[in-house]
């Protein structure tokens, strides 16, 4: 073993102070609980950070293709996209292809109104989206290609106080020529269905409708307005891509959704570096606490050190005593915060609710972070990652200190004792 049972027990001895040398023990309970400190944090804001990535990005896209494919002159006409869609299909990797309409209108009912987002796909195509077909809480999918009846999301449902059944007014900004101008487009459609997918931009301003209602909504008789391809993985997105450019020639537009999201990831990706980077210097403060703790305790030790040393101990044993004794409040603070941040991940959501309730204040509004609820993911390989960091830092604040008292002159140490 590499620390002996005599340096363990001088080590712990100096750990726990008396009474006249107890500020060398408040700043080694200040450096642990630092540690433990910066630890849990940094494990639950990169916690936080991976759930509202993968939360963001499960919805985005379980709501929406993982290609999608224009025409580069305007609307797609239905003749070409039923040519297309076999070629489309016998590709690797490709799961479902949905041809979609997609135009903004505003929504009104009851007096009120508010700029509203339809999205025009069959009943099918809205089944194979189980992020969408799964979470319809009021009404069904049943008839909805027959018919005008629209879904709408849970949150615009209530803005307007509607129910299954209620009819919503749309507005198209398109409107129709007459004579005396042009007229904003009118119609009124029955709710079949209401939707909470749990994501504020779409429970409050999409409207998904058939196609054909679609068609004759926006005046585009035999048009679509693109393609949709659903993949079996969408980090492999690129690669179905390059089959289509194959397939489809230089006459479409392709995007995946790397290209189509890309500022809101690209922004995320560089809050978690700077998150990550912020909070690591919280454990290096306390890193430099343990220097500090430690060098105090070498001053007041010195005499101590020179009997240790005029006893037999050699240097390599004195340097392993204060290292094992600046190190021990390293592991005990990294292995607190560990528990701590792991324990609080887990338990995130009742966390806020609790504490919702106490303060009487909404800690995670939908409207701003997009999600109704908070999330948590924790990735072991990165929570191995922090552990190792302050576990390091920890380590490497002993060294200086356990070298000097290493070093300290036994005959200078008691000339004035």
């Amino acid at each position: 073993m590499i620390f002996n049972a005599f340096e363990r027990m001088v080590a712990w001895r100096y750990l726990r102070a008396r009474r006249k040398e107890g500020f060398v023990s408040v700043i080694a309970g200040f450096s642990l609980t630092g540690i433990a400190l910066g630890v849990a944090t940094l494990i639950i804001v990169m916690a936080v950070m991976n759930g509202f990535r993968q939360e963001l990005l499960g919805r985005i896209l379980g709501l929406n293709g993982h290609a999608v494919i224009t025409a580069s002159a305007g609307t797609l006409s239905e003749a070409e996209v039923r040519d297309m869609m076999p070629r489309i299909k016998a590709l690797e990797g490709v799961v479902s292809v949905a041809p979609a309409i997609e135009g903004q209108v505003m929504a009104a009912s009851g007096g009120s109104a508010r700029g509203a987002m339809v999205r025009a796909m069959s009943a099918q195509n809205i089944a194979d989206r189980k992020t969408l077909s799964d979470h319809i809480i009021d009404g069904s999918l049943h008839g909805f290609d027959a018919g005008d009846g629209v879904l709408i999301g849970s949150r615009m449902a209530r803005s307007f106080d509607l129910k299954v059944g209620d009819r919503i007014t749309l507005i198209s900004p398109k409107g129709n020529p007459t004579a005396f101008g042009t007229v904003p487009r009118m119609r009124v459609y029955p709710i079949a269905g209401i939707f909470d997918v749990g994501m504020y931009e779409y429970d409050s301003s999409f409207i998904y409708m058939p196609l054909a209602a679609a068609q004759a909504y926006f005046q585009m008789p035999g048009r679509l307005s693109h393609v949709e391809v659903l993949t079996t993985d969408a980090d492999k997105a690129e690669r179905v891509l390059q089959g289509l450019y194959a397939s489809l020639g230089p006459s479409y537009y392709l995007s995946d959704w790397t290209r189509s999201n890309s500022s809101l990831f690209n922004a995320l990706q560089v809050e978690r570096n700077v998150m990550f980077l912020i909070l690591t210097l919280i454990i290096l403060v306390a890193a430099f606490n343990i220097i500090s703790g430690l060098i105090m305790m070498v001053k007041d030790k010195g005499r101590d050190i020179a009997i240790l040393r005029t006893m037999g101990a050699s240097r390599g044993a004195v340097m392993r005593i204060f290292f094992l004794a600046g190190a021990s409040v390293g592991v005990t603070g990294t292995l607190a915060g560990l528990l701590l941040g792991v324990a609080f991940c887990e338990n995130i959501e009742a966390i806020r609710q609790g504490l919702q309730s106490l303060t009487g204040t909404e800690l995670f509004s939908a409207e701003i972070y997009f999600l109704s609820r908070m999330p948590a993911q924790i990735d072991y390989h990165e929570v191995t990652q922090v552990v190792l960091m302050a576990l390091g830092l920890s380590f490497a604040a002993t060294l200086y200190p356990s070298w000097r008292a290493a070093r300290l002159d036994p005959v200078e140490a008691l000339r004035y004792e």
